[in-house]
């Protein structure tokens, strides 16, 4: 952590920033299962956080701007893209949620946009075919061709890009579901594979990124978080036949547990270690959880 400089929640929170209202209701809607944020997060960390972004979004603009004045081209509105990373059950949609809602409100001009990459793995059934759901969530597990082509046609400045849509109901992806993207001032994308480097020496996600964040944990805090929201999960969707979950429901707790002890020792853990958290240096913002998911540090990255 040599190129990041450590800043204290306290001392993050003295930075010149805008206190923007959240409501109670509001705040809920916007928190993930599991996460925990309240007012004095919004006020010590987030709003630091999208004032910082504004400074990197608004120095882009200029920049582009002046390029394409430079070689006589129209003014084309190549969206600012913002990047989510960290390994599951850490909070990467809250933040996202949230980081949105903020640059919305603090910078009203702003059209901003936010998607995932889930939408990316490949089917269940092509998983299936290729012995890879035990892998699920894996770079190998992406369709990685695919989700370079789209930040393509996004990065270009393309007034409609389509992309396939994840169910976490039924994890799999939704069958003839697609969301669009129309050429936001800001894509934010959040998925525990944007910061990875392909093996195959394909185009990585981040070349696409103007900015990037990485949510991160100890092991052990982020192996509570999993297995907390999964029995949160069960008890959800007990009467949910449609469900990933239901069938896991109602079957004895304890059983459902161990099975999904298994899951984060055998795929989790392993994805974390080999695959997600060796990126967090790649990132220009990290953000670090403690007990209850507070954010106890921020770092930025130097060079």
């Amino acid at each position: 952590m040599k190129n990041f400089t450590k800043i204290s929640r306290y001392d993050w929170s003295q930075t010149e920033n805008k206190i923007s209202e959240i409501s109670k209701s509001e705040l809920k809607s916007l928190t993930s299962l599991g996460d925990i944020v309240n007012a004095a997060d919004i006020n010590e960390i987030y709003s630091p956080l999208v004032h910082y972004l504004y400074l990197f979004v608004h120095n882009e603009k200029l920049l582009l701007k002046s390029m394409n004045h430079f070689i006589n081209a129209n003014n084309v509105n190549k969206p600012f893209i913002i990047g989510i990373s960290g390994p599951v059950a850490v909070g990467k949609s809250t933040v996202s949620r949230l980081l949105k809602v903020l640059l919305k409100r603090l910078y009203p001009t702003l059209k901003v946009q936010l998607m995932t990459t889930d939408g990316f793995l490949y089917p269940n059934r092509e998983l299936q075919k290729k012995k890879l759901m035990d892998s699920k969530g894996f770079p190998e597990s992406y369709n990685m061709k695919l989700l370079a082509d789209f930040l393509s046609d996004v990065a270009t400045g393309q007034k409609e890009v389509f992309y396939p849509l994840y169910s976490h109901e039924l994890s799999d992806i939704v069958p003839g579901g697609y969301g669009k993207i129309t050429n936001p001032d800001i894509l934010i994308i959040e998925g525990i594979n944007t910061l990875q480097i392909p093996p195959n020496k394909m185009i990585a996600t981040s070349d696409f990124f103007n900015f990037s964040i990485y949510i991160d944990a100890n092991e052990k805090l982020i192996r509570t978080w999993f297995l907390q929201r999964f029995v949160h999960l069960l008890v959800l969707n007990q009467n949910n036949p449609s469900s990933f979950y239901y069938s896991w429901s109602n079957k004895p707790k304890r059983q459902a547990v161990e099975m999904a002890e298994k899951v984060w020792q055998t795929v989790n853990l392993v994805n974390l270690r080999e695959y997600i958290e060796p990126t967090k240096g790649r990132a220009n913002v990290i953000l670090h959880k403690t007990l209850d998911h507070k954010i106890n540090y921020v770092y930025l990255r130097n060079y």
